[in-house]
């Protein structure tokens, strides 16, 4: 690692705690980028909360000394606050203006910056920049949570009776699916599932149970709804493209569990506000009219399950099942200081929150509560996220060897022919 760090203003807005994540080296804080920190401490949003953190950890180094001259880390590097060079610059030029000039005295220095085109300008300047990625989590194209192979007949005849395997040559973890095909005859397949101890899978028995209605359309649907009526589980991560009916089917079972199986005392579904946030004081009315179009994606997903619930010779949902007690829909922002018992909750449109916004969510859960964490991760509206680094897969990455947890990537579209093509090719 190089001797230097200089972090831009992105990286202690998303992590207020980086100036701590970089070992031994000087960390480097430009006066431009503490200016531009300033300019959030009053928003409330997360990178409001997270522009306060900072300061105070700053406040709190400077009484180790002058942060001009510089002042120790617990790591057993140092951080220092440099001064600006006369001249207005913004916070990124600053930055790689610090860069150059450890550079031209021969000294190493690393950029660290979430903003995709200062480090280009890096690179053109022969400046080395890198993401900040202490909290990247795995390709979600590569972690699945489930498996489709080719295995020996006796894989698949052992499981049809009823008996646990553990296919040769490949690492379990708990809760993971498996579909697995005769290699002999691929028409032959079985579903199965691997224990909470991550050693054996078994037989996946319900495959055909609705909810509300609601069928699996689909192998991976068939998991989602398996993990999603398992009392044993009680965080459940769905990953997929648009169409893939992760936030239908985890409506759809939070609904059943309410009404039908009285697992839980409500359903709670809680969204980011980062998309309507900007909009929201354009939009005609009061609060609740203001809210309205927001919370329309959920409301939708209820609509639908109400008239697949109708068509069932016993019907589980009330008529007024969107108005009821039993069912909210409410900002994100309203779970924070909460304790939330005996709930299905689900936060939906994970892939724009940040992995703390996430902690602070699932640390909301109650006794006898079960969360549902949804998203979308090649659709960010964040900018302060991208793909590896937003808080759905870093929620995935941290609880994948959890007997508590169970994750299902979502690939095949199921809205419409038109839907699914779309997200394919547009």
């Amino acid at each position: 690692m190089p001797t230097s760090i200089i972090l831009d203003t992105n990286v202690l807005l998303h992590d207020p705690q980086a100036i701590f994540q970089f070992g031994d080296a000087t960390v480097l804080v430009p006066m431009e980028v503490i200016e531009e920190i300033d300019r959030f401490k009053h928003d409330t949003t997360e990178s409001g909360r997270n522009s306060r953190s900072a300061a105070r950890s700053l406040d709190a180094l400077r009484q180790g000394g002058s942060l001009g001259d510089g002042v120790p880390l617990e790591t057993g590097g140092a951080l220092r606050v440099v001064q600006g060079r006369g001249r207005k610059l913004s916070a990124g030029d600053s930055v790689l203006q610090t860069a150059r000039d450890l550079r031209e005295r021969g000294e190493d220095a690393l950029v660290v910056t979430k903003n995709v085109n200062l480090r280009i300008k890096a690179d053109a300047l022969g400046i080395e920049a890198c993401d900040y990625d202490e909290n990247k989590g795995p390709d979600v194209d590569q972690y699945r949570g489930w498996h489709e192979m080719d295995v020996e007949p006796a894989v698949v005849e052992a499981l049809r009776n009823g008996n646990g395997v553990r296919p040769a040559s490949m690492e379990l973890l708990p809760h993971e699916y498996l579909f697995l095909h005769d290699e002999e005859a691929p028409k032959h397949a079985v579903a199965a599932k691997v224990d909470a101890e991550g050693k054996m899978a078994w037989p996946l028995l319900g495959s055909t149970r609705q909810l509300c209605g609601i069928r699996g359309l689909n192998i991976q649907q068939t998991f989602a709804i398996d993990a999603l009526l398992d009392d044993s589980i009680r965080l459940i991560t769905l990953a997929g493209k648009a169409g893939t009916g992760k936030t239908l089917l985890a409506i759809a079972a939070g609904l059943h569990q309410v009404f039908s199986d009285d697992k839980f005392h409500r359903l709670t579904v809680f969204r980011p506000t980062i998309a309507v946030s900007r909009d929201l004081g354009y939009l005609p009315g009061g609060l609740d009219d203001k809210m309205r179009p927001w919370m329309q994606p959920v409301y939708d997903a209820i609509d639908l399950i109400r008239l697949e619930d109708r068509k069932q010779p016993a019907r589980i949902l009330p008529n007024d099942v969107r108005e009821c007690d039993e069912v909210t829909v409410e900002p994100l922002t309203y779970i924070r200081g909460r304790s939330i018992p005996n709930q299905f909750i689900i936060i939906d449109e994970a892939q724009n929150l940040t992995p703390l916004e996430v902690k602070t969510a699932v640390t909301r859960v109650g006794a006898g509560s079960k969360i549902v964490v949804t998203g979308d991760p090649h659709q960010i509206d964040n900018p302060y996220v991208d793909f590896h680094s937003n808080g759905l897969i870093s929620l995935v990455d941290r609880f994948r060897e959890s007997r508590l947890s169970a994750h299902i990537t979502m690939v095949k579209g199921e809205r419409s022919e038109l839907a699914e093509t779309a997200a394919n090719l547009l």
